[in-house]
Order: structure tokens, then sequence, then C-alpha cells
């Protein structure tokens, strides 16, 4: 039963764009169709012809680019709009499909296109698209064709007495043919020659209307875009036959629905697929023709009845190649019989021979190489076999009406589901045998019962066998049959004398056809698999004088050589099926269409590359799966595994293995999201892939070495420390080669990987590797760069810049260079873009790189080596604020020879910059430094950093005024609204700078000392240049009480849980312990403090809190004589160990190996991490202990200070202590170790409450004179704090030792102690009436 024949959107576009590409890439064609259709279309407004011109010139200009943006210019969108007012022309139509096409339209192109089909379907279809008639509208309009051929059977009936005409096919693409039609036009009547003419007229217009109708419903199918809806052929409209006049309907139109096979497949796959079309020559041998009417009809020209009188014989016009010329006799006397003689039959063959079109030998043997291979399996009915020349006495059948599991003509056709036909006898016995899928395209099938006889099929192998009785049907070595009369006329010979050398290749020949017959027709795996071998034996010999490749290129030998990978499980024969199939694949490229027709093939070899078989990777590479299919197979461990392989040992082929795992590799790479591509990086770098890939960068194959471009980039861009090695095997002479003819996306992805390269973390290595760029390629690199900067895209211009100029600066700056003045031109224009985010901050981050100094990962180092150089790795409590720094600072630290390598080329690149028309740059720099993007301001910020502080080093010439006038506001501004405290020490390295110009400290002092003098309070204890800075710009004899000050934040009750005996700070945690022996975990939150935990593990008092010397772990001491352990988590602490001390815990103190605690009685009790214990110090009472440097610091109930070395047990008196006067001891009650001084809070017994001493001679430097018995005293980097009786703190200057300030807690209470917070800005405070405190210095 026939269906209808629907054909699909992709069908349709694939056709079309198809076509449009070809017009494109060949400009004859396109020139001689453009000028067909400016002569075939009258145009008499020159306005009109103007704007036709004017699109012609801008789609030429257009193609000659190779970029894709320069195609999508502004210069096509006016041609666009230019042409669309004008649908009425054919060449308006046809210039716009071809510019929507360029500009990447290709459902507008389809559409336009098919409007010539619309307004002269004639012209479209004979000279300007036949191959896209022949594709696209063949199949829907075979009933024209029927009704055709009927119409003049009808009109001609005493053809059937003519020599038959071979049942061939149609093509629009074979040579002209010349006719001998003279003979035949002498005995038709006048009537039947009127009929004839009137029948080509009206098969013309049926033609035309149908055409107009079909390109309507393409039109509607490209419109519909819901995949789920179909829509429905038309109807094709057919007029009457003309047979003796008018016919039976009366010259009223009827309609005939079209009937073709759809296949559920998607695969067009008909019985006429993959066989080339033929010409009809008028055979001496035919036997009479058949009265029943071929599917194809037989068209007659009005020049076959209308000869001319000087030519015997009429020459095909090319556009009417699309169907087989009929021929015709009118003299029955004057036909050659299958009687004549041989003699005469020869001497005719020759007669038309001498008309035909010559062609040379060489000629004639490309055709019959490629006659199988022109057809493509996307284009029904494309390809038809050729029928033998004019003489021969048989006639090989059409490809189609061969079983293909039998090779012999079908009797009982059949067609399964998937699209294949079989003889019903073979295709049964191979269901009987347990298969379930079809022979050829082995797909799964749902039902194994067998259809219906496919009887339109049946009727026209009839008709043929009717056509040529003397035929035989073909052997079982059909499938390279057809090369048969090539390899005869092909065939060299060794020597002309060697008879000998001639069987030996006639027999090797005898053997490749026997191995091709037992690789796709044995039952016995084993007799395929030495099939195979031995194919690929004489494969490798390559001295048949044959063509091997066109005898193995056919589907079911191609199928045969897939069976094998399926099945064989032999190492050296699956090697030997990829080999030849990778071989063959490679020259041509219907074996790759052949291939992926079926996605289990593809899987198929996929599985075995990943389970071993490296030369898979090569056949994989040539079916250009999808980089989703490569990734979701998973084979990047596999492709990573063939660099491992040695090149000994792999086969050598058409293209290298490792070659085919590169370019598949950067395909992944580049066209996956980046997660995929993150993956696959790292994949790279745990495989230690990168130096095998870097391997390639010298290959000889230019587009390996442009992916080995893009897979290094994306690695150093992913994980920099990858650059030492890819610059130890990088061969860069090559890539500088490919530069040159390299298309601008790869040019540009060169000059990145260039631009990654050199950032080094070595001065001296960056700079080796640019004298390479800059001397070792083809032609000048550096005038190379400069023209493609000229002409590159907006974003990719600072990329570009910033390498040109670094290669001009390899030697000393000149006075003037056209290279470095267009280089800082595009940068700074770059960086002044707005319009353009995205190329303000490349060009902000390339002046960054520029300062010439990279971590190991390719990091600029710019931001930590000025941290350095403001000297926050040397401030007291640097390793609390930027402890991550500690790994830059430890790279910066380099040789001599490098660290001066690394200031010249700062020196030099600093110089040029700056000295640019008289320091625009800082203008830009301030702008950038204003803008909303934060990673731009932040870059701006850094760059204008570095830039002031070299202007202190170079020589002045004058820039200095400009980047005050630019900068010096912002960077105040900077320095007072930062939050981070390495900006605000940037800000403050940039000031000092300005300090150093003429009239900067005029300009600090007059204008801005007070609005960066509290930041450089702030930043005193960070870095010495702010101390600088103060004694500078403040008077240091003024109090500057005010500048201390501090306001209560919150006051929180815990009256319940008794006193707060013990406070702690860490990180953004506050840690009380009361006396109730409960344990709270505050966090405070705007002005609140917000109690997390509390926890009560100990059953009495919570004396001590302390954290360990690491950092992670708390410590807490009670009077109820054990110590606990706590973890640190983000909103809790949990428990993790008690230790029972065997005695109460007044104080503790804990180091790396010790806990340290004052016990009930005298002394200091030791407990080793071993368990051990001793007692220190036994003569003394201890009131509190400090702890640096593995040695205890103790101060005792008689006013005695003590020292005692850990390790030793040694003790050295610090302060003797005094007799109890009137019975009343003087303890000391606290103290501090603060860099290197002690501080040792007591009572008032000499007028000082408070002493300090230097820990390393035990000199006292200094005492405070209060009046207030101190219990509880926090030491800061500017400021000591004092805890008293009667509720207050006070503050005291700790440089100048001079009371600043008083804070009263507001109750009658007694400070028991005091903690300050990371940043020193919170002062926390516990009571004895078990308040806490919380206060802000602001």
């Amino acid at each position: 039963m026939d269906t209808v024949t629907v054909t699909t959107r992709a069908q349709i576009l694939r056709h079309i764009t198809a076509f449009t590409t070809s017009v494109i890439n060949q400009s004859e064609l396109r020139r001689s169709l453009i000028e067909t259709l400016h002569r075939e279309t009258s145009i008499s407004n020159q306005v009109t012809l103007k704007q036709l011109n004017l699109a012609v010139e801008a789609l030429e200009s257009a193609i000659s680019f190779s970029s894709s943006a320069i195609r999508s210019s502004s210069s096509l969108s006016l041609a666009e709009k230019l042409l669309i007012p004008l649908p009425e022309y054919p060449l308006s139509s046809f210039l716009l499909s071809l510019i929507q096409t360029v500009r990447n339209c290709p459902d507008d192109s389809a559409i336009t296109l098919l409007r010539i089909f619309n307004s002269n379907p004639s012209l479209a279809r004979s000279e300007i698209a036949p191959s896209l008639y022949e594709h696209l509208f063949y199949l829907h309009l075979f009933p024209v064709f029927r009704w055709f051929d009927e119409q003049r059977t009808r009109i001609l009936p005493s053809t059937s007495e003519t020599p038959s005409r071979h049942t061939g096919d149609y093509s629009a693409s074979d040579e002209l043919v010349v006719m001998p039609y003279a003979k035949l036009l002498s005995s038709v009547s006048g009537d039947q020659a009127s009929k004839l003419r009137e029948l080509e007229r009206e098969y013309e217009e049926v033609l035309d209307e149908n055409c107009r109708i079909l390109a309507v419903y393409f039109k509607e199918v490209l419109v519909n875009k819901d995949e789920e809806s179909t829509i429905s052929p038309p109807l094709l409209i057919l007029k009457s036959a003309i047979e003796g006049g008018r016919g039976n309907d009366g010259g009223e139109d009827r309609k005939e629905e079209m009937q073709m096979p759809v296949l559920k497949n998607g695969r067009y796959n008909p019985m006429w697929s993959e066989r080339d079309t033929s010409i009809e020559y008028l055979s001496s041998s035919s036997s009479n023709r058949s009265s029943q009417a071929p599917l194809y009809p037989q068209r007659v020209s009005s020049g076959v009845l209308n000869p001319r009188k000087s030519s015997n014989y009429w020459t095909t016009p090319v556009y009417l190649n699309s169907a087989t010329e009929t021929q015709f006799s009118l003299d029955k006397n004057s036909l050659c019989s299958s009687s004549d003689s041989e003699a005469e039959n020869e001497e005719k063959d020759k007669n038309i021979a001498l008309l035909e079109p010559q062609q040379s030998q060489t000629q004639e043997q490309m055709q019959a190489i490629f006659k199988e291979s022109r057809g493509s399996p996307d284009y029904p009915m494309a390809d038809y076999e050729i029928t033998p020349p004019h003489g021969s006495e048989k006639q090989t059948p059409p490809k189609d009406f061969v079983c293909p599991i039998t090779s012999n003509i079908f009797d009982d056709p059949v067609t399964l589901e998937t699209g294949q036909t079989y003889e019903r006898k073979a295709i049964e016995e191979w269901f009987n045998r347990g298969n379930t899928a079809c022979p050829i395209t082995r797909q799964n099938l749902q039902n194994t019962k067998l259809p219906k006889t496919n009887y339109v099929l049946k009727r026209l192998v009839a008709s043929w066998k009717e056509h040529n009785p003397s035929s035989a049907p073909p052997t079982c070595e059909s499938p390279y049959k057809d090369n048969e009369e090539e390899v005869k006329t092909t065939m060299p010979s060794a020597s002309p004398n060697s008879v000998i050398t001639q069987a030996t290749i006639d027999g090797m020949v005898s053997e490749l056809r026997c191995a091709i017959n037992n690789l796709y027709m044995s039952e016995i795996l084993q007799e395929s698999e030495m099939a195979v071998l031995q194919i690929d034996k004489l494969w490798r010999g390559g001295n048949l004088g044959v063509d091997i490749h066109s005898m193995l290129s056919k589907p079911p030998i191609i199928n045969g050589f897939v069976e094998i990978l399926f099945n064989s499980v032999e190492p050296h024969v699956l090697q030997a099926a990829v080999f030849l199939l990778s071989e063959m694949g490679s020259r041509d490229n219907a074996v790759i269409q052949t291939l992926t027709r079926v996605d289990t093939d593809v899987e198929c070899i996929m599985a075995l590359f990943k389970k071993g078989l490296t030369e898979a990777v090569v056949l994989l590479y040539l079916l250009n799966p999808s980089p989703v299919t490569l990734t979701e197979m998973a084979i990047v461990e596999s492709l990573i595994e063939v660099f491992s392989q040695k090149e000994e040992d792999l086969v050598k082929m058409c293209l290298n293995p490792t070659t085919a795992a590169v370019l598949l590799l950067a395909q992944i790479i580049g066209s996956s999201d980046e997660t995929i591509a993150s993956s696959v990086v790292k994949t790279l770098f745990s495989e230690k892939a990168i130096g095998a890939i870097a391997g390639s960068l010298g290959a000889e194959w230019a587009e390996e070495r442009i992916a080995a471009v893009e897979i290094l980039l994306r690695c150093m861009q992913e994980d920099g420390t990858c650059r030492n090695t890819i610059a130890d095997k990088a061969e860069l002479s090559p890539i500088l080669e490919t530069f040159i003819c390299a298309t601008d996306v790869e040019r540009f992805k060169i000059v990145e990987f260039f631009s990654e390269l050199i950032k080094l973390n070595r001065r001296t290595f960056n700079e080796r590797i640019l004298h390479v760029i800059k001397e070792e390629g083809p032609f000048s690199t550096m005038h190379t760069l400069l023209i493609h900067l000229q002409t590159a895209l907006q974003d990719q211009c600072p990329v570009m810049a910033g390498l040109l100029l670094q290669l001009d600066l390899l030697v000393e700056p000149r006075n003037m260079s056209i290279y470095r003045e267009e280089a800082i031109d595009t940068l700074i224009s770059c960086l002044k873009n707005s319009d353009f985010p995205a190329t303000q901050l490349a060009a902000a981050n390339t002046i960054m790189s520029l300062q010439g100094r990279f971590s190991f990962s390719g990091k600029p180092l710019i931001r930590e080596v000025l941290l350095k150089r403001a000297g926050i790795d040397k401030g007291p409590r640097s390793d609390v604020q930027v402890d991550h720094m500690s790994n830059f600072f430890s790279e910066i630290e380099i040789t001599p020879e490098e660290e001066k390598a690394a200031d010249d080329w700062e020196r030099k690149i600093a110089s040029v910059l700056v000295s640019h028309e008289f320091g625009i740059i800082f203008e830009a720099l301030a702008d950038g430094m204003k803008s909303r993007i934060p990673e731009l301001r932040s870059a701006c910020f850094i760059s204008a950093t570095w830039l002031i502080y070299m202007l202190t080093i170079l020589p002045d010439t004058g820039i200095q005024g400009a980047a005050r006038v630019c900068l010096l506001k912002q960077f105040v501004n900077k320095l007072s609204s930062a939050k981070g405290v390495e900006h605000k020490i940037l800000s403050l390295l940039a000031l000092n700078s300005f300090l150093h110009f003429s009239d900067g400290v005029r300009d600090l002092t007059a204008s801005y000392a007070k609005d960066i003098l509290k930041g450089l309070r702030e930043l005193k204890r960070f870095s010495p240049l702010a101390s600088e800075m103060l004694k500078v710009l403040v008077d240091e004899n003024d109090p500057k009480t005010e500048i201390w000050r501090h306001k209560e934040l919150i006051q929180e009750d815990c009256r319940e849980n008794g006193e707060v005996l013990s406070v702690i700070c860490f990180k953004d945690k506050i840690i009380s312990g009361h006396t109730d022996g409960s344990i709270k975990v505050w966090t405070l939150k705007d002005n609140l403090l917000l109690l997390l935990q509390e926890i009560q593990e100990h059953v009495k008092a919570v004396t001590t809190l302390t954290i360990s010397e690491s950092r992670d772990r708390l410590y807490s001491g009670s009077l109820d004589r054990t110590a606990k352990i706590w973890s640190i988590g983000k909103e809790e602490i949990h428990c993790e160990q008690v230790n029972d001390m065997k005695d109460q815990i007044h104080n503790l103190v804990v180091t790396n190996s010790t806990t340290c605690f004052i016990p009930q009685g005298t002394g200091i009790k030791v407990q080793s991490s071993n368990g051990e214990s001793k007692l220190l110090n036994s003569n003394k009472y201890v009131k509190c202990l400090a702890h640096a440097h593995g040695r205890l610091y103790c101060g005792c109930h008689d006013s005695s200070v003590q020292e005692i070395h850990l390790a030793t047990g040694t003790i050295s008196n610090i302060q003797s202590g005094y007799k109890r006067l009137l019975g009343k001891a003087y303890p000391i009650h606290a103290m501090q170790i603060h860099g290197e001084l002690i501080y040792a809070a007591g009572s008032s017994l000499d007028g000082t409450s408070i002493k300090i001493w230097n820990n390393s001679n035990y000199s006292m430097i200094g005492s405070l004179q209060t009046g207030s018995e101190v219990r509880a005293m926090a030491v800061s980097s500017e400021l000591i704090y004092l805890g008293c009786k009667g509720g207050a703190v006070e503050i005291w200057d700790k440089k100048k030792l001079v009371k600043v300030g008083t804070l009263q807690l507001g109750t009658n209470c007694k400070v028991n102690c005091m903690a300050l917070g990371s940043n020193e800005e919170i002062l926390v405070i516990g009571t004895s009436d078990g308040q806490i405190q919380a206060w802000e210095m602001n």
C-alpha cells in the first residue's frame, strides 16, 4: 500500500542550504547564474537596476572576507533592505537568498529562494537550480511523469513496435549526448507531430503549475515550527490527455494525490537510492518496447519534431537532461535491428562516438572510479546505474532491482519498516536464523512479520525484464560488478613483456574479490575475519593497478566491516578493519555517511576505542560526532591514554592517532559548557598529558597546531601551574607560521596563548619567550600583529596591544616607536570606552599584568608587591589580617638576577606608560576608578597605585603634577571609604608617594590632613608607612585625645549566671565563662549581642578561657578541677576532651605541648601531652600568668614577677616582691605580653599601678601612675585598657604613656576580665555583677 510522502522542514533546509552554500563557494557559478537571471529579467526602471547592482557588489564584497563578523556587516543589512521591496524579480529573490545564507538565516534564505520556483518555475528548474529541483521536487512529481508517459503512448501507439528504450533514470548532471533522431523523424505524420508539440507545451505548463504548488507547500512546512504537527502535501494538478483531439475528460483539470513511500527511520532509502542516473541510448539489439508505460516520462522537445536540415542528429540541451529523451522510429527499414550484421553495428557505434563530447583518458578513468560515489544518502534518486554504451548486447539491471542478500533480481520483493527491500525467501531465512534486525541498517525491527509484496517494484522489475530479455541477472560479485570494466581498462602492466607479472596481478585481483565475497556473504565469522586480514594485506601492497577503494566503499561491504567490529574479538582483525574504514573514510565522505546512518555503529567504534583499540580514534574523528555525544560517552580518559602510546606501536594511518586525539579534545573543550570543559582540563592535569599536547604545537598539520593551542590556552586559564611545562616543551616557530595563514578567530587564540605563556614566575624566562616570538616568525611578527590589531574586534584589542607593547620593549625604549604608540593608544582608548565594559576590564587587567611579576600559577603579583612595599609583612599584626598572602611573599623572594631583571622591566614599562601623551593614562585610570563595575574599579585602583609609586622612582618629567590632579582626591576618598584593610594600605602607599612629589606635602597637609588622620591611626598597626606619614602630617606635641573615642554598643545582663570571670574573642564570636559553670557563645551583629549557645559542662566556676596556639581549639579551666577542650564550629562549640587536673584551676595557659595552670596552693602545675606533671615556682603564690616564646611570666601575690623557661625550668626574677604591710597583700592581678614588652598590673604601693619591662633584659622602660586598683588589662597596638574597681576602664596612650580617656560602665562593680576583637576595634568587658559590655573604638 502506497502512502503519502511528507517532506520535513529539516530536509528542505538541508537541500536549499546545500545549494546556496555551493553557489556562494563557487564564484564562477555564482556569476553565471546572476548573468542568466539578469538576462531573463526585463528591468526598465534604472533605480531598481541600480539597487540590484549595489546588492551584487555588497554580496561579492562580503563573500571575499573569511571573517564571519565582517560577512555579517552593515553593508549586507543595507543590501537586504534594498532587495526586500523587489519580490517580483527572480534576480532580487536569488540575491536576497544568498545574502540571508551569508548572514546565517537559513529559514529566510529557503523561503526567499522558493519564490523563484513560484514566479518562474521553468527558469528555476532548467537553468538556475536544476539539482535542487531534482533533489526536492522530483519525488513529488512522479504522478506527473506517469501522466506524461501515458499521454505520449496514446499519441504514438505504434511505438510499441519501436526498439526498446532501456528503463533508466534521469539525471540533470550527465554530459550532452548526441541522439540519432534524424533518421526517426521521416515517417511521423503531421497530426502526430502536432499532438506531440501540444503535449510538450501542456506538459511544461503542468510542471510549472505543480512547481508553484510545491513551492507554496515547502514554504508552509518551513513556516510551521510545531514539530508535533505535520502539513500534508497538496494534490497535484494533471490535465487531460490529448488523443485524437481532446480526451474523454473534456479538457477539464484533474488532481491526483502524490504516492511515495514514507520511511519511519527518518532516512530516505528507496528502491532507487544510491544509484547512478543514465541517459538512454538507441540500442540495435534491444527488443520491442513493452506496452506498459514506465514510471518516468519520456520527454519530447519541439526540436525533435522540427529537425534542422543541416544536421542528421539532435543534441539534447543541458536543461532537458533531467528526463531521458524518447526516440521515435518513423521508418522501420532505417532502424538497426537485431539481425543487422555485427560489422554494421560497430560502424554505427563509431559514427555516434564521433559526435559525442571527447574526454581525456584521465577523465574517463575518474568517471569510472567515482560513478558509484556521486550520489548522497541525503539526496534520494541522485545516483543510478549507468547503462552500457550503445551496441552492447546485455544490460545490467538497476541495483534497486537486485536483492542485497541473494544478489539476484527480485522475484517477490518485500520492503521492511527500515525502508530496505529484500527477496521474500531470503529475508524469511534471515529471520528463521533468529535475527531480528535489518541486515543492511542493523536496526532492530519492531515486527518481523513480513509485509505484503512491493507490487510497484515488482511491476518495474517485470517491465525491465520485458525490455531486456537477454540480460543476465548479476552474480554474487555484484558489489564490485561495476568495477570489472574499470579493472580491465585501468589495469597496469608491470612490464609490457612480462606475462608472469600480469598473471600475478590478475591472481591478486581474484584474491581480492574472493575476500570481499567472504567478508559480506560468509556466515562463518572466522572466514570474514580472514577476509579482513587479506583485504588489509592487499590494500597495504597497493600494487594491484585497480582502485581498491571503489571496490570496497559500497554500503554492503562497509556494513560487512562494521559487523566485524561488532562481533570479532581478535585485536589484529579489529585493528585491520578500523584501519581500512579510516583509510576509505578519509578519501570518500560517502563511507562516513554510511557509517553514521546508524547510531549504534558510532557507539560500537567508541566502545572499541575505550576498550583499548587506539587506532579507532582516527575513525572516530572522521565520523565527526558532536561534542555532546563525545562528552556523554566519557572518552576523555581514553583520548588522553593515546598520548602515552609509543609511535612505533601504532599503525601508520591516514591520520596520526595522536593528532586525532588532540583534535577531538579541542572539539570537546571548545564546544562544551564551562563545567564540562573545566572537568576535561582537570583530567588533563591529573593524567599529566600537558607535555604530550604541547608537543603537537610543532605538528606538520596546521589544524593540529591550532587545536593544541586551544587546549593549552584553556589549561593555562584553568590552572596556570602548567605554564612552565608548556614553556619547556613548546615549539613556537610552527605556531608563528600558522599565525600568518590562520583565520581571525585562530589568530586571536594564538595571541591569547602567547600572552598567557609569558606569565611565568621568572622574568628572564618571559623575555626569552618574547624574543622567540619576535624573531623566529617567517615574517615580522610585530608588523603582522600591528596590522591585525588595526582590524581586530574591540574585545580582542587589549590582549593584542599588551603583547605588541611587550615585544617592542625587549630593547631599550626609543624616543618614537609606531608599535609602542599604537599599542598604548589602543589600551587607553579601550580603557575609556564605557560602551564596552568587557573591553574596559580586559584593558585594565592587561595594564596590571604589564608590571611583569607573576605567581607560579600565572596570577599577577602587582597587588602583593605593592603591599610588601607598604611594609604590610612587617607590621606587628600582619599575620592576623593578611595571613593569606604568605604564599605570595615566598614567591616574590627570588634570586638577585631575577629581581634585577624584574625591576628593570618594571621601570621600562612604567616609563613608557606614564610618559605617553603627558600622562593621559592617569585620566583613564581615574575614570575607571569611578566605574560601577567592582572588578574594573579594583583593577584601575591597583594600576593607578603602581604607577603613582613608580613616579617616585622615575625621573620627574613634569608628569607628577598631572597624576596629582587626576588621582590625589580619589586616593584620599579611598582611604576613608574602603572596607578592606588591603585597599586602605594601597591607598596609604599612593598617598605616601604623593608626599615625595613637589608640593605633595603642602597639598596633603593643607587640604586633606584631617580626612586621612583617622585612617592613618588605624593602619599604624599594619604598616610602618602610617607612622611615618603621621610624623609628617601631625604635630606630635598635640594631645590628640579627641582622636581616641569609644562608643558603647551593647550591654548584656547575665546576672543569673553569676559573675563574668573570663571572656575571649575569636573571629566573629565572643565566648564568656561564668561562676555557675556555664559557657556562653555570642556574636555581635547590628550592634546587638546574639546568644548562639549556652553550655553548662562545668559544675563550678569557669575561671579561664584560652585559645590554643594553633587557633583551632578552645580550652576552659574551672574550679571543678577539670580542663576541657572544645572544637569551634560556625555557631556552636563541642566538647572533645575532658582532662582531670587533680586541682582547682584559677588561671590557665596552653602551649603546643603543655598545659600550665595556677592551682589552689603554691606554684604552677605543668602537665605535658604525655601525661607527665610537675610543679614549678613552688615557693610563690601565683596570681596571674602570661605566655610567650616558650616562657611563662608569673605575677604573684607578693607583687613579684618571674620568668620561667618551660624547657629547662629556670626561673628569673623580673621584680622582687614586697613583704605584707599591716597583714595586707599587694598581688599582681593581670599580666600581658605585647611584642617585646611585659605589662604587669598591680596595686599602687609605690605610686605606680602598671609597670612595663623589656622582656629581653628585664629593664623597666615605663610605668603608668594611676590611683585605681587594676584588676584586668588589655593591650592593643596603640592603647592600654585598665579595668578598675568602681566600674571604670581607663584608656592610656601606649606610646606616650598618658591617659587619654575613661569608660564608665554605669555600675559600681569590679572589672573581672577584658578582651579585644581581632581588628582591635571592639573591646569586650566582663564585670562582677554579671554584665557583658561591648565598646567600639570610633
